[in-house]
């Protein structure tokens, strides 16, 4: 369908999403990644119904249950006694009222299902240690330049070189990026460690003042995963690797559940980062330049859509594609206008969770039962939720060119 390739700068999530379901349709791609091996770090990704929906559309049904951990329940429990909401029914209540299930997943073992994926399609399209480092538009296509020398020629180009993106600069104004004030500790411990009342199969979310605590089960039961955001003015780093210490994560979680204080020891190595916080870009094509995922609606991680978002932006990329494969720019267009009202709501409303998670009323236990009561009354519940869980990527109907 279309000889010459579409470069795609960047093998994570959204790059190698896109690769997939452009390959798919009879398109050539080519990725370049800048890291020297083909791998992703990381810990836990919650996958509602509207991202796994998508994985199984794209075949991966059968590879993604081998590593996932389908989700039976999430509750809400305060941050100092326990005490807990449903948040929602998962299970086959996502199943009947969504049409998909809700996975737990190891960041690594989606990285490697889509990798693989895409390499059963053409081994040799993969390009690790390739550092993009700007492009130009040609009459015809685009040049992608490469650190230390070198370039790759192609019909489009997609920029799915994350939140750092340096195509995002290239073309546009990029938004300043700004500390949130909140740094994130993550950490992965293996279940059989921990004790029977961790041990669970659901995914909860431990609120209180000035920040929150995130844990569920990943790798088929096999590990657990651990989140936990804190109010803290004094990290700056905009990296998740960097490596920290259980008694700085003990002390930025003083006075938290013994069960949140358990987890922190079984932890084998906890990372921090500081969450940066960005205003929503307000385009993202550019002739044959197009942004998808953390390069286009970088968010925070408190709707648990970031991962989803890159995956539904793949899916219909390369939707407008197709309907006028030989001309990417109407193409791209279409594409950021049928997306970008959709991930400026969840990057929006991502945000508006802090003040949710961390609020001051949940300091005081008589104050705190009734924010639960109100805040995740099921009707609220259901307001905030639904309508990301409802969305069809490969439905919904295309924007207008």
């Amino acid at each position: 369908m279309a000889d010459t390739p579409i470069l795609i700068a960047g093998a994570g999530i959204g790059g190698l999403t896109a690769a997939i379901a452009l390959q798919q349709k009879g398109f050539t791609v080519e990725i370049y990644e800048q890291a020297p091996e083909l791998s992703e770090i990381g810990a836990g990704l919650q996958i509602a119904a509207n991202g796994t929906r998508l994985l199984i559309a794209l075949g991966l049904e059968e590879e993604m249950e081998a590593v996932a951990c389908e989700a039976e329940y999430k509750e809400v429990r305060l941050w100092n006694t326990g005490e807990s909401r449903k948040l929602f029914d998962l299970g086959e209540d996502s199943r009947r009222r969504f049409g998909a299930p809700y996975w737990f997943l190891h960041r690594g073992d989606l990285h490697r299902v889509l990798m693989n994926a895409v390499l059963a399609h053409d081994p040799d399209c993969i390009h690790p240690g390739k550092r993009c480092v700007g492009y130009t538009e040609t009459e015809d296509g685009v040049e992608l330049a490469f650190d230390g020398g070198g370039s790759a020629t192609g019909a489009a180009l997609v920029a799915a070189d994350g939140v750092h993106s340096v195509l995002r600069d290239q073309a546009f104004s990029s938004p300043k990026a700004k500390f949130t004030g909140m740094l994130s500790w993550r950490g992965i411990a293996r279940m059989e460690d921990l004790s029977d009342g961790l041990r669970t199969m659901s995914g909860t979310n431990w609120v209180g003042p000035g920040g929150h605590v995130v844990t569920y089960p990943l790798r088929a039961g096999e590990l657990f995963n651990f989140v936990g955001i804190v109010e803290n003015r004094s990290w700056t780093s905009e990296s998740w690797v960097d490596p920290g210490t259980r008694e700085d994560c003990r002390t930025d979680l003083a006075g938290w559940n013994p069960a949140i204080h358990e987890l922190i020891e079984k932890i084998d190595q906890p990372f921090k980062w500081a969450l940066i916080d960005r205003e929503p870009l307000r385009q993202w094509a550019k002739g044959r330049l197009i942004l998808i995922g953390d390069a286009a609606h970088p968010t925070l991680p408190f709707l648990a859509q970031g991962a989803i978002m890159a995956i539904e932006d793949g899916v219909i990329l390369a939707r407008c594609l197709e309907e006028t494969p030989g001309d990417p720019t109407t193409a791209f267009a279409r594409f950021e206008k049928t997306r970008i009202e959709r991930c400026t709501a969840i990057v929006d409303g991502s945000s508006a969770n802090t003040t949710r998670f961390h609020n001051p009323q949940l300091r005081e236990h008589d104050t705190a039962i009734a924010y639960l009561d109100d805040q995740w009354e099921p009707e609220k519940v259901r307001q905030r939720y639904d309508w990301l869980f409802e969305y069809d990527a490969t439905t919904v109907e295309l924007a207008e060119g």
